[in-house]
């Protein structure tokens, strides 16, 4: 029998690239996305493989959709995809007072409409197979917000809304969306950004979380044992919210 497929976008990112490594521990075969960094999806893919999970590289722009809907094509004519991660995302930060409108466009672009440019290809096929499972990666931002991110919440705020609503639409046919959101996770952005006392300040936990406990309840929402849990929106924040 065939392993069920699993597209994760902006696989090649610390987190992206943990959660492709927990789906392929779980059985899936894992379609890595990127875009602009090809070469670390192939990195990620080929680490699975070399411990024998089932792994391929496709390379598009989430925004751009006729390159989304020509690669989402191409990858189905190989074969159904059983469970989509949306984890592309983009950080284009400024004080919305003097934040330009390519800024605000273009994170928007890449994680809403992103969203429906990966996930409306995938739905026909995942109600005639009786089975999907979509997860959409949010922000602690989304909820709490956070000063020069208006157009990154926005985006990833918006994400909730339509989890939520599509996993109304789509329950019957036993395909569950729901909506991860982690806080301030360990990686190559967050070294910069935070010292270890303004984490103790900020975090409950006093410490930052890992892609990998990330990807632990990202590769749950994917399982056979999460077909109850729909629609819900779950931070992975160490108490922050």
């Amino acid at each position: 029998m065939k392993p069920k497929r699993a597209l994760v976008t902006g696989g090649s990112g610390d987190i992206g690239g943990a959660i492709c490594a927990a789906l392929a521990r779980d059985g899936w075969a894992v379609i890595v996305h990127a875009n602009a960094n090809p070469e670390r999806a192939d990195s990620v893919a080929s680490a699975i493989r070399d411990s024998g999970g089932s792994a391929m590289v496709a390379a598009f722009d989430v925004a751009d959709a006729e390159a989304a809907s020509a690669a989402l094509d191409g990858l189905l004519a190989n074969g159904e995809i059983h469970a989509l991660v949306h984890n592309a995302g983009i950080h284009d930060d400024a004080p919305l007072a003097g934040m330009r409108e390519d800024q605000w466009r273009r994170v928007i672009d890449v994680s809403l409409n992103g969203f429906f440019h990966v996930a409306q290809p995938l739905l026909l096929p995942m109600a005639r197979a009786r089975f999907g499972r979509i997860v959409a990666m949010s922000s602690v931002a989304a909820t709490l917000g956070n000063r020069g991110q208006v157009n990154y919440a926005a985006a990833k705020s918006a994400l909730h809304g339509a989890a939520k609503s599509l996993a109304r639409e789509m329950a019957s046919r036993n395909i569950t969306v729901n909506v991860v959101a982690p806080g301030v996770i360990e990686g190559r952005m967050t070294q910069a950004l935070f010292t270890e006392e303004q984490v103790r300040a900020m975090i409950p936990a006093a410490r930052t979380g890992t892609p990998a406990e990330v990807a632990a309840v990202v590769a749950f929402l994917c399982s056979e044992a999460a077909g109850y849990v729909n629609g819900q929106v779950i931070g992975v924040n160490g108490g922050m919210a």
